[in-house]
């Protein structure tokens, strides 16, 4: 069906891949135990349309490290995927060349939506 990238650990994430696989089977990528090489970064980046996109601002990680308080360029984002697994916003589903990356209820909805359209 496809690829997710999710934190092992994470119930949100484990709560969001229960509902949708209903749709199907996905590959799962913990990315604790396996981490992003820049050549997946620059991919999910590229189909985000930004490194900003797949990066997440609500890590402890970020706050720890006053990111919040500095303008960050796209290389740093990138940088800071490759460093620490924590940024990368989860969950991201990739199937199709299309990625939804995020556990919002707009991202999910997308998602389900998506895959209920494929799934007809």
């Amino acid at each position: 069906m496809g690829k997710v990238y999710i934190l092992n650990t994470c119930s949100t994430c484990k709560r969001i891949l229960k509902e949708v696989q209903e749709y199907g089977k996905f590959d799962i990528v913990d990315i604790k135990k396996n981490p992003l090489q820049f050549n997946e970064i620059d991919r999910l980046a590229k189909m985000a349309g930004s490194y900003e996109a797949i990066f997440n601002k609500q890590s402890k990680k970020y706050r720890e490290k006053g990111l919040a308080h500095v303008e960050l360029t796209e290389l740093d984002y990138r940088q800071y995927l490759s460093e620490e697994y924590t940024f990368l916003k989860r969950p991201v589903f990739v199937i199709d060349n299309k990625v939804f990356v995020g556990n919002s209820n707009k991202s999910v909805s997308n998602l389900t939506n998506y895959l209920s359209l494929k799934v007809k």
